[in-house]
């Protein structure tokens, strides 16, 4: 285990911990944000580490679970912290998380892994699995709030909001026991006789639970460090003029960093396979954890919540649905489809600073 793997979450958990004591100076939140970016090289290095351990598809399946769950949980701290003021962030941080992954990192892993190797190939039967199972997801928390007829545009009752997030924890849950169970091979990579990664000796169990360890440690520092900078992040914002949700796709891109750099390598590495579990695993995640968490928070706490989207967001999110099911249907991706995706995802952040 390099030594820098194991220094480094320490030392941003480290400076963590001591932030209030060392201010918010410009050269404070520079250490904090290259805290941050070395804590995402090393959280992606022990995920590489406990997925060879414990093979696919567990192994992408244990740096999106363990990502998502701390975003829940510091999702859930703004809204009780927040209250009426934090209604619709967790909408605004689940659209996001979708966009950013069905269209910049899809399209990343597909145009790099396109470029370097020409033509990659998945397995379908996994892949539309899973976006099956992202697009209900998606339509029950983000879409149909917007249609219901029960409360105000863009909100559940109590009742469809209990509904709508034990709906979400089934659905993921069923996903999750196809994955890892029932249907394994849908998702497990095709071989490859070059692929070192594939042939190397695992590692022995201490280094596993070793890297286990300092995963959560770094994946801790990560989502600290991304809370820390957000006041800077939102003042940086509100000066240059932007529109508000500007900040929650600047905090979600810091939060994703992990999944995304993973996914990128494993793409370079011709394993596109494992770049779809990841992507497609985080974003179903995201929504099968989130929704079903504030949900609770919500209802128990009487904290008003907006899911729907609408407008250009709607079109958006149906458009990305479209190309990927064009992209994931035919076990074959090459450079155009990333292209296409990556405009939608310029799309995105375009008309979020352009509204």
């Amino acid at each position: 285990m390099p030594l820098w793997t194991v220094l480094v979450p320490l030392v941003a958990a480290g400076l963590l911990g001591v932030s209030s004591m060392l201010g918010a100076s410009v050269g404070m939140l520079a250490l904090f944000g290259g805290a941050l970016m070395l804590s995402v090289l090393a959280a992606v290095h022990h995920a590489e580490v406990i997925a060879h351990k414990v093979g696919e598809p567990l192994g992408t399946l244990v740096l999106a679970l363990a990502v998502t769950v701390i975003e829940v949980a510091l999702i859930v701290s703004i809204m009780m912290a927040g209250g009426a003021k934090s209604a619709a962030v967790p909408r605004d941080t689940v659209y996001a998380a979708i966009m950013i992954i069905c269209t910049g990192v899809l399209g990343l892993c597909v145009l790099i892994g396109a470029v370097r190797h020409r033509v990659q190939t998945f397995r379908v039967a996994g892949a539309n699995a899973g976006l099956s199972a992202l697009m209900a997801l998606a339509t029950l928390s983000l879409v149909l709030p917007s249609f219901t007829t029960s409360t105000r545009e863009g909100t559940y009752s109590p009742a469809q909001l209990v509904f709508a997030g034990v709906a979400s924890l089934v659905l993921w849950l069923v996903f999750i026991f196809v994955q890892t169970v029932r249907h394994r091979d849908y998702f497990l990579p095709e071989e490859e006789a070059s692929n070192e990664h594939v042939h190397a000796a695992p590692p022995g169990t201490w280094q596993a639970l070793a890297s286990l360890s300092l995963l959560l440690v770094a994946l801790v520092a990560v989502v600290g460090l991304a809370k820390l900078l957000s006041p800077a992040i939102e003042q940086a914002v509100s000066e240059a003029g932007a529109p508000k949700a500007v900040i929650g796709v600047v905090i979600a891109l810091l939060v994703l960093l992990p999944e995304t750099v993973a996914a990128i390598r494993a793409a370079h590495a011709n394993r596109l396979q494992t770049s779809l579990n990841l992507a497609i695993g985080s974003a179903l995640a995201s929504i099968g954890l989130t929704i079903p968490a504030v949900a609770v928070v919500s209802v128990w706490l009487d904290l008003p919540l907006q899911l729907g989207i609408v407008g250009k967001d709607l079109v958006l999110l149906l458009l990305t649905f479209a190309i990927a099911i064009v992209t994931l249907g035919h076990g074959r991706t090459t450079v155009m489809q990333g292209a296409v995706h990556l405009v939608i995802f310029a799309a995105f952040l375009f008309l979020t600073l352009v509204p």
